[in-house]
């Protein structure tokens, strides 16, 4: 088995990674796969969660399908701009079917890692369809917060848009701890930012647009939903924290 070491992680470009995996259609070989394996291995380590080998053949997918993403539709209701940076934008998503798992961790960033491996292997074939799925972008997570306002509560909802090819007629799980939940349209605020999302990093957002927003009677302020656009090992990946509107 080939090995890895720390200072191999530390020069491996995750988006070169994903490159030389897609450019290649033929079959992964040994080595390859531990090296993929061990690249994920390091970056769910910081969320202090571990991969099992077993999550080889969902990894090796999603992989190489890294660049076949289907965006989620919405309607761009308005954007809010200062000196040339996007503040926030509102936006309106439509109803459709969404693949959802709750986790209950002790790190919120526990719970989402854990959740999206699950989902991971529902997209990956594990599931009625008996195929790959697809995916769509954002993968979101669901907060919601405790009485005081400022501490998430445990349990943590990931869940990702089902690709339109399956919203008609949605595949099932093989997971029991997977549902498809139809939900209604919704309309929120969003603000983009960079990086890992931790208790921590998704706490200080939430402060801070309420501090751009002000006073809102028109939001939810006991949920909140993280919307990440790229993979887990991406360093300075792409997030939204988005506030929900009490009514269309």
């Amino acid at each position: 088995m080939a090995l890895i070491s720390l200072e191999d992680l530390e020069g491996l470009d995750d988006e070169q990674l994903d490159d030389d995996i897609t450019d290649n259609p033929e079959p992964m070989d040994e080595d390859e796969r531990d090296r993929l394996l061990a690249h994920w291995q390091a970056v769910a380590s910081t969320h202090q969660v571990s991969v099992p080998p077993e999550m080889t053949g969902p990894i090796q997918e999603m992989t190489r399908n890294s660049q076949q993403r289907e965006p989620l539709p919405f309607a761009s209701i308005s954007r809010h701009e200062k000196m040339g940076e996007v503040l926030y934008e509102e936006r309106l998503y439509p109803a459709g079917n969404w693949a959802c798992v709750t986790r209950r961790e002790d790190l919120y960033e526990q719970s989402i890692s854990m959740g999206f491996m699950k989902l991971m292997r529902f997209i990956c074939k594990e599931n009625s369809a008996g195929r790959y799925l697809g995916m769509t972008v954002p993968v979101i997570s669901n907060v919601h917060m405790m009485e005081d306002g400022n501490t998430f509560e445990k349990d943590v909802e990931t869940a990702f848009f089902l690709p339109a090819e399956f919203q008609s007629s949605p595949p099932q799980s093989y997971d029991p701890d997977i549902t498809i939940v139809y939900r209604e349209p919704v309309r929120i605020i969003a603000r983009t930012f960079f990086g890992t999302t931790t208790e921590e990093t998704v706490g200080r957002q939430i402060h801070l647009l309420w501090e751009i927003l002000g006073i809102r009677d028109d939001l939810r302020r006991d949920q909140y939903v993280v919307a990440v656009y790229e993979n887990p090992g991406v360093s300075r990946r792409r997030n939204e924290i988005w506030f929900i509107h009490r009514d269309l």
